[in-house]
């Protein structure tokens, strides 16, 4: 997977190359679909929701330029694995889910790995998770619009959110968003991207799973 998925189409990283290595992407897929969990494409994970193919998992962590020491926050938990991946490269992972059912499987599957700096929540991702600000790095695994001004706001000067954003005619591409000093976001764009939307939850407050 690592060699003829994720090498050869850029992601260099020692770091994050060895991650993908050791983190079991199997474990985070249902049952009918374990024998397909290193194919070069997502899969479903229930609730009309996807694991995202390794390379774009890879490709997130990299963009992210994680330290040993950042704090991260994931919008979108899912299957609980890029959080899991997140986790070996930083000191904490937050992740938030929209979707009670998702969010207390991956919390589950996390503990049961031993990702014991991974806190999964359940509310909002709209909102950011405030009370664990400033992050270091924002990750997010649905596709939306605009980057929401919570988001920019709980993030660290010079700190750096990946996401996909939708365009016109139902294109999305992946963008890296570095906060300036003064607060504001400078956006590149990476690659074309195809994610599920974003979905606003409607809860009023995030809360532990």
């Amino acid at each position: 997977m690592v060699e003829e998925q994720i090498l050869v189409r850029g992601v260099t990283s020692p770091g994050v190359l060895q991650v993908m290595r050791e983190v079991p992407r199997h474990c985070f897929v249902p049952l009918p679909q374990r024998d397909q969990a290193y194919e070069d494409r997502p899969l479903p994970i229930g609730n009309d929701q996807t694991i995202s193919q390794p390379y774009i998992v890879a490709l997130m962590t990299d963009l992210a330029q994680l330290g040993r020491e950042a704090v991260v926050l994931e919008v979108g938990a899912g299957s609980g694995y890029q959080a899991a991946v997140l986790a070996r490269m930083a000191r904490q992972v937050f992740t938030l889910e929209h979707l009670a059912p998702l969010a207390s499987r991956a919390g589950r599957r996390l503990k049961e790995l031993n990702f014991h700096n991974v806190e999964v929540g359940l509310g909002d991702g709209y909102r950011g998770w405030p009370e664990h600000q400033p992050y270091d790095a924002i990750l997010a695994s649905a596709a939306i619009d605009h980057v929401p001004r919570a988001l920019l706001d709980q993030l660290k000067p010079e700190g750096r959110i990946v996401l996909p954003l939708a365009r016109t005619c139902g294109s999305q591409v992946l963008v890296v968003v570095q906060k300036s000093p003064g607060g504001e976001g400078i956006e590149r764009e990476v690659i074309p991207v195809r994610f599920v939307p974003f979905v606003r939850s409607g809860e009023r407050g995030n809360r532990r799973c």
